[in-house]
């Protein structure tokens, strides 16, 4: 999801020789892009895979591909294969170009790679100790960007992203996907389960502020960054409770009745070991920016995915 709507803001604004998309399900290239599109369909984390894609020698590179948290949680070896091995194998394919060419990458890492217990807001300074196999990979990430970067093969920045909400379209299998489907499903008139207590505290931005911080990681002076390459992004700290008296501000009360608790000692069991506020200074005086609400980050929703006539 949050490729498809970074292509879109690239094909849109335009600037580039070329735009090459990557998935392992065909890519869609957007209407009416104002540059050339070509995509790719491969498993990066096949070898040789990542060395087609570097061969053209591209001067950007955002690397989203993953497996997303529940996911990588229920299947150890996919989790691995695809987050870790697949990371691998682009920034050695990287590497292997050789003297001459040191592209910008932008890494998508998650506010995962933290773990309990936590202060009341975590600061640029707190230890990384994941609590999921999906934090441990996407931690183990970092740690290659800002050791390839350290040596020159590429210049690379990590974001570690909120929890995007509302995530549009059908739910993933990402434990953090009642988060969304809690706002996404009554505004569609369906009903929606939640899983956790209402008490539960997270960590949000929605699809547009996570765009508008991978262009600003794009176009970063990232001297700035020094060798601690890898930024948690700003967000909203919310409470389940406060997310749906949120959406009973946006939509009434005919909304919020469709959400139903069925707790689920699964999900609740992931979601306790997760942040839950930040204190993102650094990436604040670099210029990133996210949502001031998450009754915006609900409006934003309506008017990126439900149409002007709704929003």
């Amino acid at each position: 999801m949050i490729g498809r709507k970074l292509v879109e803001r690239l094909a849109k604004d335009g600037g580039m020789e070329e735009l090459l998309l990557h998935d392992v399900v065909p890519p869609q290239a957007p209407a009416g892009a104002r540059v050339k599109v070509r995509a790719v369909t491969s498993d990066l984390s096949t070898p040789g895979e990542a060395e087609k894609l570097v061969n053209a020698r591209p001067d950007l590179i955002f690397h989203l591909a993953a497996i997303v948290s529940g996911e990588a949680e229920a299947d150890f070896e996919k989790g691995y294969r695809i987050n870790l091995d697949g990371t691998q194998r682009l920034f050695e394919a990287i590497r292997k170009v050789g003297e001459g060419y040191q592209p910008r990458v932008v890494f998508t890492s998650s506010i995962a790679v933290f773990g309990a217990p936590f202060p009341e807001a975590i600061d640029d300074q707190f230890l990384n100790a994941p609590l999921t196999s999906y934090g441990t990979q996407k931690a183990i990430g970092e740690l290659l960007l800002s050791d390839y970067s350290r040596r020159g093969f590429f210049d690379g920045i990590g974001l570690r992203l909120p929890t995007i909400c509302v995530r549009p379209g059908k739910p993933n299998r990402a434990a953090s996907g009642f988060f969304s489907g809690i706002i996404r499903e009554p505004l569609a008139g369906h009903e929606a389960l939640l899983p956790v207590p209402r008490s539960v505290r997270h960590w949000f931005a929605s699809p547009r502020a996570a765009i508008g911080f991978l262009l600003h990681a794009a176009r970063l002076d990232t001297a700035r960054l020094g060798a601690r390459r890898n930024l948690s992004m700003p967000g909203i700290s919310a409470t389940v409770g406060e997310q749906i008296e949120s959406l009973r501000k946006v939509a009434g009360d005919q909304a919020v009745r469709l959400i139903r608790e069925e707790p689920d000692a699964t999900i609740m069991r992931i979601v306790e070991g997760w942040p839950r506020n930040f204190a993102p200074r650094r990436a604040l005086e670099l210029g990133f920016r996210a949502d001031s609400s998450f009754e915006e980050i609900i409006r934003i929703h309506i008017e990126d995915e439900l149409g002007p006539r709704r929003a």
